[in-house]
């Protein structure tokens, strides 16, 4: 299923900077950035009760917040894009 990840971490203190780079690199591991603070993640469900988890844990949600849109399996024709920075397709091959 593809999942959009969007978050907004606080970086007014050293902490909160930390906190935002775990935040992109967890989601790095699992999908791909297609905005400075959102990813496109294609996972099944475990993996998503995972990522999901591992984010809660960082970040302080006093400060910070996140939100996940779960667009299911049948997503290509929920998602459009127009401008720069083309998507890749991430159930494709990796190397063309």
């Amino acid at each position: 299923m593809l999942v959009l990840i969007t978050y907004d971490v606080s970086t007014t203190s050293g902490s909160g900077q930390r906190r935002l780079r775990k935040v992109s690199k967890i989601c790095q591991n699992y999908g791909q950035r297609v905005q400075h603070s959102v990813f496109e993640c294609i996972v099944d469900s475990t993996q998503f009760a995972v990522l999901k988890l591992k984010l809660i844990e960082v970040i302080d949600p006093e400060k910070d917040s996140l939100r996940f849109y779960q667009l299911g399996n049948n997503y290509r024709n929920k998602v459009e894009h127009v401008g720069i920075k083309e998507s890749l397709d991430l159930e494709g091959p990796l190397i063309m």
